[in-house]
């Protein structure tokens, strides 16, 4: 799976916005320095929040942007469907819709496990369990495991 700066950005700006807990507007500059991001990529990645529901805005001196929903009601499946699509796609399309022959007929299954596992975690993940440093058992189980932090080569 490839995380890009928009899905990242998107999560750290969420996970600031529910970090301040008290439902305030913060502005876009307060969270673009607090998390490092670009300042006019984080105005693009806000609207995308936006339009999908996961933040609101104000505009105006006491204006900003806060949380749609409660912080234990976003998944991280959640900031990554609304700024990216879905979590698994084969070249754009979904991984039930493809339609291979011979050899390769029972990939699809593999394409459909990976959406499966991919959603395992990151439907099970809030904004909320992230702030809190309490994140699901099965998490600190697999990121336990020293085989998780090894990097595979070709």
């Amino acid at each position: 799976m490839h995380i890009t700066a928009r899905v990242d950005y998107a999560v750290r700006t969420l996970l600031e916005l529910a970090a301040k807990g008290d439902g305030r507007p913060a502005k876009a500059e307060t969270l673009a320095t607090a998390q490092s991001i670009p300042h006019k990529f984080l105005e693009a990645v806000l609207a995308d929040l936006r339009r999908g529901g996961l933040v609101c805005s104000r505009r105006g001196p006491e204006g900003g942007y806060w949380l749609a929903r409660p912080p234990g009601a976003i998944s991280i499946a959640d900031v990554i469907r609304t700024v990216e699509g879905p979590l698994a796609s084969v070249r754009g399309e979904r991984p039930e819709d493809v339609v291979y022959t011979g050899a390769a007929e029972k990939l699809r299954d593999v394409w459909i496990a990976v959406r499966v596992n991919l959603r395992a975690v990151l439907e099970e993940v809030s904004l909320e369990d992230v702030v809190a440093d309490d994140l699901p058992a099965f998490i600190e189980e697999l990121t336990r495991d020293q085989d998780a932090w090894e990097r595979r080569r070709v």
